[in-house]
């Protein structure tokens, strides 16, 4: 018995008459309308779902071995979705006629027609892309490695750092051009933050938690106003900015602010307190957006200036690792702010900080990434040149898969990451995926830094080792931005649990 398929008379009948049109509307509707559509049925037979962003008309299933659909089989890519017959690649001597018809169609709708590259998915980086990751390394390498060690051990905020950081645009990556700053996207943004991170947390948290919670906020809610006003001076790195969220009472619970801002003569006068707020009492820090009750059930954000009358910033906070950051406690005593700096909509406040949050994630795990590699290039190294038993302790197997396991996670989390922040640049919903990336590489990290310690065995336990100050920099990335607990309560939510 012949198997059915696309061989001699295995191609079904072709579309007949109001089904080919009710196809090319169905086709129009998907390459024009950025949503999708319900399910339709066309002679009793489901048609799924079209989208801007996956478009999947279907096939009677046929096998072709040897020879996969046309790589525009994979460009329509999408739960088992697969190509009507009338655009099939080839049919009978007629090879190639479907997938013509198919692009003469889109040419029907869209000027220039789909546009698709037949390579498929290309997990290759740009040359642009390529060019940020070589200069934060080599930067890294050159002028942050040799300083590392000794911000650490006298927790000394690395300003000369920042200001070479500054000078090299890398201060506002994601930050329009027309506001000062790179005009680059996430996806750059996470690789330099990586880069950093490979090298020293101090550092790399400061350039995150500046663009992520401190700048992103006035970007994406302020008026055209306050972005003239703010932007420059931050996407330059001539200032800092801090985002003020978490409270004594208030961590994960976040909505369970208590920091109150009444209206009061044409200010808000702020009442309340927040802790572990990173960047806001440097020399350069401009302000600090915060989070406050305005009414009974609402909470909204305001931009609060230093150096306003009734904010107090504590002294440095003494951590177990990111020690060459500056993280504070912040006091508000009847802290009189301006009406023009409530950011955004009164109310909005709540929405507005999920959403940086949700941004914040992928910086994070971007860390979690970076200090893996650190990690695991430090282990690398030291069981090259480590001697035991006459021979270098990577030959031994156990350290071989050790090593092993951790090149193998370390891609996946990279993988993660990266996907979450294309999600991002392409204006697609990714909430999900940066929560998943987060909690991933959070949890990588510890397995990297933990089995890299043990590489170096009692060397590693001591301050004048790297593996050391990277061990202690990591358990943070299993807490700031969302605990691994809130980050697997984020996930299900999006998972309809």
């Amino acid at each position: 018995m012949s198997s059915p398929g696309p061989t001699g008379s295995g191609y079904r009948r072709r579309l007949g008459g109001g089904r080919k049109e009710a196809l090319d509307e169905r086709l129009r509707e998907a390459l024009l309308e950025p949503r999708d559509l319900e399910p339709i049925r066309l002679e009793g037979r489901l048609i799924p779902g079209l989208g801007a962003q996956a478009l999947a008309l279907v096939h009677e299933p046929v096998d072709r071995p040897g020879k996969p659909l046309d790589a525009l089989d994979g460009y329509m890519c999408g739960g088992g979705s697969h190509l009507a017959s009338e655009y099939r690649p080839g049919a009978g001597n007629r090879k190639g006629r479907g997938v013509r018809s198919f692009r003469a169609r889109c040419k029907k709708f869209l000027p220039g027609g789909l546009g698709y590259d037949r390579r498929g998915v290309d997990l290759d980086l740009s040359q642009e892309h390529e060019l940020v990751r070589d200069t934060v390394r080599e930067f890294a390498r050159e002028r942050v490695a040799p300083l590392a060690e000794e911000l650490d051990r006298e927790g000394r905020f690395p300003y000369e750092l920042v200001a070479e950081l500054a000078e090299l645009g890398l201060m506002g990556i994601p930050i329009p051009e027309r506001y000062g700053g790179a005009g680059s996207d996430t996806l750059a943004y996470a690789i330099a933050v990586e880069e950093l991170t490979r090298v020293d947390s101090s550092v790399a948290i400061t350039v995150a938690a500046h663009t992520s919670l401190g700048t992103m906020p006035i970007l994406l809610f302020g008026n055209e106003q306050q972005r003239e006003e703010w932007l420059p001076p931050l996407a330059s790195g001539e200032r800092l900015a801090a985002f003020g969220l978490t409270e004594p009472d208030a961590g994960s619970d976040a909505g369970a602010t208590r920091t109150r801002a009444e209206q009061r003569n044409g200010s808000w006068i702020v009442n309340g307190s927040k802790i572990f707020i990173t960047n806001a009492g440097t020399d350069i820090s401009a302000c600090v957006t915060i989070t406050a009750r305005t009414g009974e059930d609402e909470i909204s954000n305001l931009v609060v200036p230093n150096g306003t009358p009734g904010y107090e910033i504590s002294a440095p906070l003494k951590k177990l690792g990111w020690r060459a950051s500056d993280t504070r406690e912040l006091a508000f005593r009847d802290c009189a702010v301006p009406a023009e700096n409530l950011l955004g909509e009164r109310g909005q406040g709540f929405r507005q900080f999920l959403e940086i949050l949700d941004g914040g994630r992928i910086s994070v795990a971007a860390m979690g990434v970076g200090l893996a590699q650190g990690a695991y290039d430090l282990a690398y190294a030291y069981a090259k040149e480590r001697h035991q038993f006459g021979r270098p302790i990577s030959d031994f197997q156990a350290v071989q898969f050790r090593l092993a396991d951790m090149a193998t996670e370390i891609e996946g989390g990279r993988g993660l990451v990266y996907r979450a922040a294309w999600l991002k640049d392409q204006g697609r919903p990714f909430a999900r995926e940066a929560a998943m990336a987060k909690l991933y590489t959070g949890e990588l990290s510890n397995r990297a830094a933990n089995w890299a310690l043990q590489i170096h065995g009692g060397y590693g336990y001591m301050d004048e080792y790297a593996i050391s100050r990277l061990y202690r920099d990591q358990k943070i990335l299993e807490i700031g931005e969302g605990t691994n607990e809130v980050q697997r309560m984020v996930i299900a939510k999006h998972l309809g649990l």
